[in-house]
């Protein structure tokens, strides 16, 4: 059973503003200068998830009585921090000062005012290296993350001037609360399967009365525990859920699953190829979907970093026809580990690897390159790897001291993930990770669908009319079925039908693509040899055969696997596509 815990940001900001200390002022006759009574004051601090973690980027600080705009600057209060951890034996880790960058004064919000403001919001320097600003600790005996207690002091160091005359000597050191930027915008919940309990992390987009994509994310080593907020945050999971990448996919469900341990735990050893929390996993994302009757179940998308880069390709090893495409990152699952039969498995489901050649955690050339290059071979043919040299800052913000871009450890090519920042050329385009994982559907293609991808893949003008009775002319792929008719491509289930929303099978398909080989000119000489390595060819329809062996003979579609064709299976959206790319390359010229 899931049970679920929704975090309000609404609600945390009353609850702060209503703990918060309230600060009393006297005037004088001449209200020249203004006192305070009370020199402790309250503030609130804002926590942004940056590519290098979370990390506390402002502080809120309650003045008590309105300011101007305008009469605070980065200079007027010096800003103070402890930092420790509760899970060491010494807890104390760090204190110092923190870099003021920039100060404006604000509403209860932080949102900057327009003439006056009872808050000053201070902005304080962050980056991968200024460990004053990160709000979690890992601990080296544990390798587990956790979020840890910052405490902070404010002291005023210059007057801030009003009407009425000058505030001075306010101390803020009563914390009383906190937003996490995007971290708030998920949900909290766990799940039991046979005495195996995961916690996770949830994100819903607005309901749209429509199917929506969900997107999962196995979190790293360091981000297993019973809180699973810290496996969004202990890197930049929570970027799923930003505008940018929602909108590739028109709102996507997130959801991210938390492990006690490890993902790696395996039944005999640690990373053995197995994982002892697998089967729990699997029951609680279909558990999750079967509780979100919006998820579409023909989009649903896997992905994860190093340990969770290991568990993704479990499950998509053993559960292939489950989800639509997977993104592997620094994936830990040894290629040795990977047999023939379970590549024969993986190749025909879309895959996008993502790693660094500075990788000294899972180095490249004993993981993802080796088990990349056999689905290659395999004849997979929609597996992508990205393999970037090291592993930098793409901002432009964070610089070494020789002025490049400042260098991340290898491990965390999950950082060109979360920013979308993984691209390549697919089918002559350049597409990004999210575009592509956004394109991808197990569902199967219709009639219809195919017919339009293959008009527009020869760039054939669409005609007007519907040649079938059951094609409606003012439907979106009329004019495509009209021209494949009149060109001679597709003859339709009988002469009067086309049943454009039924499944078009693989020796129909190779029928349309003898037919298109014949209106191009090319030679439709087929090599019935070609079918011999299939154990199934028998089941190959009459009227299909010679276009079957045409087509394999000519290396535009290949066997289901090595020994069976299954002429009557369906075709995925991605399947179809990658046969119409072989077919297109097939008519480039020296291709013939």
């Amino acid at each position: 059973m899931l049970k679920r815990t929704k975090k309000s940001v609404k609600a945390a900001l009353l609850c702060t503003l209503a703990a918060g200390s309230a600060l009393s002022f006297s005037t004088g006759a001449m209200a020249e200068e203004v006192k305070t009574q009370h020199s402790s004051g309250s503030y609130r601090t804002v926590t942004e998830i940056e590519d290098w973690g979370p990390a506390i980027t402002k502080v809120i600080v309650d003045i008590g009585k309105p300011v101007p705009v305008n009469s605070v600057t980065s200079e007027t209060f010096k800003v103070h921090v402890a930092r420790s951890d509760s899970r060491l034996a010494k807890p104390f880790l760090e204190e110092g000062y923190r870099k003021v960058t920039n100060a404006y004064v604000a509403d209860k919000n932080g949102k900057p005012a327009v003439q006056t403001g009872k808050y000053a919001v201070l902005e304080m320097e962050i980056g991968p290296t200024v460990t004053l600003g990160s709000s979690m600790n890992f601990n080296l005996d544990t390798f587990l993350n956790d979020w840890i207690d910052s405490k902070y002091t404010i002291t005023q160091q210059k007057d801030i001037l009003t009407p009425a005359g000058k505030v001075s000597g306010l101390v803020a050191d009563t914390f009383t609360g906190g937003v996490r930027e995007l971290v708030d915008d998920f949900s909290t919940g766990k799940a039991s399967y046979d005495g195996v309990t995961l916690t996770y992390a949830d994100y819903s987009p607005a309901k749209d009365k429509k199917k929506n994509p969900l997107m999962i994310w196995l979190h790293g080593m360091g981000e297993g525990g019973t809180d699973p907020t810290i496996a969004i945050s202990g890197n930049k999971a929570v970027n799923f859920a930003t505008e940018e990448i929602q909108s590739y996919f028109d709102g996507a469900y997130v959801l991210a699953p938390q492990t006690p341990t490890y993902w790696m735990d395996g039944f005999t050893g640690f990373g053995d190829g197995t994982s002892k929390y697998e089967k729990a996993l699997m029951e609680l994302i279909k558990d999750y979907v079967a509780n979100n009757k919006d998820i579409d179940p023909d989009r649903i998308y896997i992905g994860g970093d190093s340990n969770g880069g290991y568990m993704t390709m479990l499950m998509i090893r053993d559960y292939p026809e489950y989800f639509a495409a997977a993104f592997p990152t620094c994936e830990a699952l040894m290629d040795t580990l990977i047999s023939d039969e379970d590549i024969q498995s993986l190749k025909n489901l879309p895959i996008w690897f993502i790693a660094a050649e500075t990788d000294k955690v899972v180095p490249v050339n004993e993981y993802v390159v080796p088990t990349y290059n056999r689905l290659v071979q395999a004849g997979a043919k929609n597996v992508h790897l990205s393999l970037f040299d090291n592993v930098i800052d793409t901002s432009g913000i964070y610089k070494k001291a020789d002025g490049t871009p400042f260098e991340y450890d290898g491990h965390w090519s999950w950082i060109y993930v979360y920013n979308n920042d993984v691209s390549k050329t697919i089918n002559r385009s350049a597409t990004t990770l999210m575009e592509w994982i956004a394109d991808q559907s197990s569902s199967s293609i219709t009639r219809a669908e195919f017919i339009s991808m293959i008009v527009k893949g020869l760039d054939i003008r669409p005609e007007s009319g519907a040649p079938f009775s059951d094609v409606a002319a003012d439907s979106t792929y009329a004019g495509d079925i009209a021209a494949a008719k009149a060109l001679g491509l597709i003859k339709g289930k009988s002469a009067a039908t086309f049943d454009p929303n039924g499944t078009i099978s693989r020796q129909d398909i190779a029928v349309i693509l003898a037919n298109v080989l014949a209106y191009l000119g090319h030679s439709t000489d087929a090599n019935v040899s070609a079918l011999e390595a299939f154990a199934d060819s028998g089941a190959i329809a009459p009227y299909a055969k010679s276009a079957a062996a045409l087509i394999v003979d000519q290396g535009i579609m290949i066997g289901k696997s090595e020994s069976k064709f299954e002429p009557k299976a369906d075709l995925t959206r991605a399947q179809a596509e990658d046969i119409v790319i072989q077919l297109l390359d097939a008519l480039e010229p020296g291709n013939a």
